[in-house]
């Protein structure tokens, strides 16, 4: 492979899997990694295990509606329960610049060990390496989780299914948008806050009603697009959604539209997609809809055996557009 790292490679989109597929998976080949879900899913002497790592270097460190420690236990806390999983011990590693501020340091753990209880998981491990002043841009954290997942789910990205409703729990870009405005002082004012939020006890929720959900995702980097589509190659399916039904509060709406992005596209630290047979959505939303991050939660499409495995888009007016793999970096840094 010729050339060298760009920040797209770390966008969650088409660079993304390239790079993934073209290096590390050609290294590090197996049956347990090769099924490319948030978190590798292991038999131990019999127990079905969740095992998933995450690395953080959001940029601001402190945003509205979190920090780097309230992201980092999130993340990892959703990408077990995605999997099906109850996530139970989580590890942590810091790689802090000389010169940082204790006090900065010391909220940020804070917000890390509140997250942890909140989310009912206990930070196990740990590791700290402090580096010279300006080889890191103020402080990393790596997390890696691991959870057991409950009896009778079988959740992975390939399990989509011709007929499956996509559910969403809630409105999209609210993360992505807020890390724009204020890394770039937009000076943008309303409800534009990102929302970043341990997910599992939803997903418990969800799974109580429906043991049948085919693929649940969180939509991260590269937003709901990039999931869709790993979601559509995966499971050799399309995706028709509908325009007028996916959730976007009219702030951040107002925001992509004057920077010109597409929500789909932009990341989300608190929403995840779900995959489940059509007679089972309405339970799903029920059960959502009781819960305080899954208020706004709707459905936004529909799997269809199209065998071009392509995302879509019917518009207000009735056309289809085809929502493609994202490709480039729209802002690096996001989590």
């Amino acid at each position: 492979m010729i050339g060298k790292v760009l920040l797209s490679h770390g966008s969650g989109g088409r660079q993304t899997n390239g790079l993934i597929n073209e290096i590390f998976i050609k290294y590090f080949n197996n049956s347990v990694l090769n099924q490319m879900n948030d978190a590798a899913q292991l038999i131990l002497e019999g127990n079905r295990v969740a095992f998933t790592t995450d690395s953080f270097v959001v940029n601001p460190i402190f945003f509205k509606g979190g920090n780097i420690g309230k992201l980092a236990v999130c993340g990892t806390v959703n990408d077990l329960a995605v999997s099906g999983a109850k996530p139970l011990y989580l590890s942590s590693a810091f790689i802090i610049e000389e010169g940082f501020e204790l006090e900065r340091l010391e909220e940020i753990v804070k917000s890390m060990a509140l997250e942890a209880e909140k989310a009912g998981v206990q930070i196990v491990a740990g590791d700290t390496k402090v580096v010279e002043r300006g080889s890191v841009d103020g402080i990393y954290i790596n997390t890696t989780g691991i959870g057991l997942i409950y009896e009778e789910i079988y959740i992975s990205a390939n399990n989509a299914k011709p007929g499956d409703v996509v559910i969403v729990n809630g409105t999209l870009a609210d993360h992505g948008i807020t890390i724009m405005c204020e890394r770039h002082n937009l000076g943008m004012e309303g409800d534009i806050e990102s929302d970043c939020a341990s997910l599992n006890s939803l997903v418990y929720e969800v799974l109580n009603v429906c043991k049948e959900i085919h693929v649940m995702r969180d939509a991260t980097r590269g937003g709901v697009a990039a999931v869709l589509n790993e979601i559509a190659e995966a499971s050799k399916i399309s995706i028709v959604l509908k325009e007028e039904s996916i959730p976007v509060k009219e702030e951040i709406r107002g925001v992509c539209e004057m920077l010109g992005l597409d929500p789909l596209y932009v990341a989300n630290e608190g929403k995840l997609c779900v995959f489940a047979p059509e007679d089972h959505a309405e339970s799903i939303l029920s059960a959502m809809k009781k819960h305080p991050l899954g208020q706004d939660a709707c459905i936004i499409g529909k799997v269809t055996d199209d065998i071009k495995n392509r995302v879509y888009v019917e518009t207000i007016i009735g056309s289809k557009r085809i929502v493609d793999m994202p490709s480039g970096e729209q802002l690096p840094r996001i989590c």
